[in-house]
């Protein structure tokens, strides 16, 4: 398995709009998961973690994983 950057592979960039990309890059807590476990390169894991951010002021994700378990019991 080649220990590539996630992002670089695809040719790709982060954007918080892709929640099922960002989702696999935080943990079932919902931190963002270090570099070194996600093989990413330092250029992506700053724009990485400066969309997750992002992505959390806009309520598409949520900071923590409470948070989510109470979404999910709004919702049905």
């Amino acid at each position: 398995m080649s220990k590539r950057c996630f992002f670089c592979q695809h040719k790709a960039e982060p954007t918080f709009r892709e929640l099922d990309n960002l989702l696999k890059f935080t943990s079932p807590r919902m931190k963002i998961v270090s570099s070194e476990k996600t093989n990413v390169c330092a250029k992506h894991q700053r724009q990485l973690s400066k969309e997750i951010k992002h992505a959390r002021y806009l309520a598409l994700l949520p900071y923590t994983s409470y948070q989510q378990e109470k979404m999910r019991q709004i919702v049905g």
